[in-house]
């Protein structure tokens, strides 16, 4: 598995979206340097950075002759690139002789260093960073260098991507995914964060089209029986009506329960879970007899899709062992 399944493109001129990558090929012999640094055109772009950037990833450095924080960058970072060993390509572009590409990219100032990985744009930084930074930032992009013990970095990127998914940004965890299923195509919780990013973004007919296309072991792992809890969800929400219509019968009657519980079903599926829970936790705290507790199994349904790490999670709980309790 690859970028292909990351739908995300990333944005410039501000935040970077994050990335990673893992090993994978061998390192090149460091030689001389000469051929890792290059300087390309308007014209030589798609042959010396798109397709270059399918063998190794290829760091594009947007700079120009008069400003100085480029001149401080340039040593830094040829020399950081040089002791590499081939794990990444720099390639310069004078943005005064071929602003073209910093132009569609939304670069607006310089030094800018953007890095490509098979074929796109993946994660980036902007100014004289300091040695050491661009040392981590070539790491994340290309991979620890070898002897660095590949399980623990994979570890650590989906710890970063499921805050990232947390935080409802779906194109940095998808990015990190993605670099996790290029280093281990077959790891099921980045198949199931990938699904879940798709999700995030809407995309649920390749999230589907993702679970169904693993085994059977994979598909009875606890974490794609939760996506597709998510997409079951989802299905069902589509078909429980007009939310402001509903909102208004409640501001009519505010127990009016069946019309609660299908806000808070269709708040779920908009990734407004704290207001899933709310409406859900009123039903408890108002008629337990409910459909037969229906309030309190649907918010102990949400829990096994959410997780335990949600906040969302962490707040309904505490709300509803006061109901439970009190």
């Amino acid at each position: 598995m690859s970028g292909d399944y990351n739908p995300y493109g990333s944005s410039y001129g501000g935040t970077m979206s994050a990335s990673a990558s893992f090993g994978g090929k061998p390192a090149a012999p460091a030689g001389g340097g000469a051929d890792l640094f290059k300087e390309t055109t308007t014209a030589a772009f798609p042959r010396d950075v798109i397709e270059e950037s399918k063998n190794q990833p290829v760091l594009v450095d947007f700079w120009a002759p008069w400003c100085g924080p480029c001149r401080q960058l340039t040593p830094i970072i040829e020399r950081v690139v040089k002791e590499a060993g081939g794990r990444v390509k720099l390639v310069k572009m004078n943005i005064d002789d071929h602003p073209e590409y910093a132009g569609q990219m939304g670069i607006q100032s310089i030094p800018a260093v953007v890095a490509f990985v098979n074929g796109r744009p993946a994660d980036g930084f902007m100014g004289a960073i300091p040695e050491s930074q661009i040392r981590q930032f070539i790491d994340k992009i290309a991979g620890a260098a070898p002897g660095d013990d590949q399980a623990e970095a994979i570890a650590e990127t989906l710890v970063q991507a499921g805050e990232l998914l947390a935080a409802r940004d779906a194109g940095g965890a998808a990015s990190l995914y993605a670099a996790v299923l290029q280093a281990d195509p077959e790891n099921i919780a980045a198949l199931a964060g990938m699904a879940q990013c798709m999700i995030l973004a809407g995309q649920h007919d390749r999230a589907l089209g993702l679970i169904d296309s693993l085994d059977d072991e994979k598909k009875a792992d606890p974490a794609i029986l939760a996506v597709r809890k998510s997409l079951e969800l989802y299905e069902e929400a589509r078909k429980l009506g007009d939310p402001n219509a509903l909102e208004h019968e409640l501001s009519l009657n505010p127990d009016n329960h069946e019309a609660r519980m299908k806000l808070a079903k269709i708040a779920n599926v908009q990734g407004n879970r704290q207001d899933a829970a709310d409406h859900l936790l009123y039903i408890m705290k108002k008629d337990r007899t409910y459909e037969d507790d229906g309030a309190r199994r649907e918010l102990l349904n949400l829990f096994d899709v959410w997780g335990p790490k949600e906040p969302a999670t962490a707040y309904a709980r505490r709300k509803m062992s006061s109901i439970l309790f009190s």
